[in-house]
């Protein structure tokens, strides 16, 4: 078990920590539980969906990385599909604070990295800052997607954002979550060839500015991450927060990168270089590369 998980295993009740033991012995656990894996988790505890999400929410949390805050959150995105994905929230020491992930940021980026293809729920340990709210309000699911939060009720995300402003307000079709292909051919090696394939799923409605960021580790193992834009813009997660989310959600961390590749076009009205760049120096990252679509 990776030592992030300890403390909070401890504070799981005794059949859930029987339960879910032999899926967290893997160091390198995705933060991810498969629909089956729920459903086990659910057999095993007598535990409805929304109690099983709640009494996950500390190793959700244990997921964060809050090296400023000091201020663990944890999201768990419920996918349509049954699978369940968690989110932390990640600061990042050296870079500045706008490069900062949102626990619900965090768990919806996960599933929509991982193919998800809409989200029936979101559970939350504390209540969803306007920033997370807009956020959301990218998705596919809309206006009505749950929210669950501790000691309350569930509530629509409608509720908790009333008089919303979003892309049905700018005539977007295309959602964050739905199925997106900006056709760039891919070319390079593995790790060139996966910044690319982030570039063409990006969610880019607003500047059109596809990109895609790819990780390589000392492992050889490669996380990607892809631009998401908001139409309020400041909930735009860049693709590099994308790619980092992922490698700390599957216990990596930061000097495991040997290689970063961003792949964007040069003639793009948002250009993520300098910004990619920086924070990655800021983390000890020195080898990093752009390959320009087009």
């Amino acid at each position: 078990m990776h030592p992030r998980f300890q403390s909070a295993f401890s504070q799981l009740p005794a059949d859930l920590q029987t339960a879910i033991a032999p899926v967290l012995a893997d160091a390198h656990f995705s933060a991810m539980l498969s629909a089956g894996q729920v459903s086990s988790l659910r057999s095993a505890t007598g535990l409805d969906e929304d109690a099983l999400a709640f009494a996950l929410l500390p190793l959700a949390a244990a997921c964060a990385r809050a090296d400023l805050s000091h201020f663990n959150v944890g999201a768990i995105a419920r996918g349509v599909s049954g699978n369940w994905y968690f989110g932390g929230n990640m600061e990042f020491l050296g870079a500045t604070m706008q490069q900062t992930v949102h626990a619900e940021q965090s768990a919806i980026s996960h599933a929509w990295l991982r193919g998800e293809k809409a989200l029936a729920a979101i559970t939350v340990n504390y209540t969803p800052c306007g920033h997370c709210r807009q956020f959301m309000n990218e998705l596919n699911s809309g206006l009505a997607l749950r929210i669950n939060l501790p000691g309350r009720a569930p509530h629509t995300l409608k509720d908790y954002l009333p008089d919303a402003f979003g892309p049905k307000d700018l005539d977007i079709k295309t959602l964050l979550m739905d199925e997106q292909d900006h056709g760039y051919a891919l070319e390079g090696d593995a790790l060139t060839q996966a910044a690319i394939k982030a570039a063409n799923k990006s969610h880019t409605p607003y500047s059109k500015s596809p990109s895609g960021v790819a990780l390589e580790l000392a492992d050889g193992t490669i996380f990607s991450g892809s631009y998401a834009e908001n139409a309020a813009f400041n909930p735009t997660l860049p693709p590099l927060q994308g790619a980092l989310n992922l490698l700390s959600l599957h216990g990596y961390d930061y000097p495991a990168i040997t290689r970063a590749m961003l792949a964007e076009r040069a003639d793009a009205p948002l250009i993520q270089w300098d910004a990619t760049v920086a924070t990655l120096k800021a983390l000890g990252c020195q080898n990093i590369d752009r390959v320009l679509l087009g």
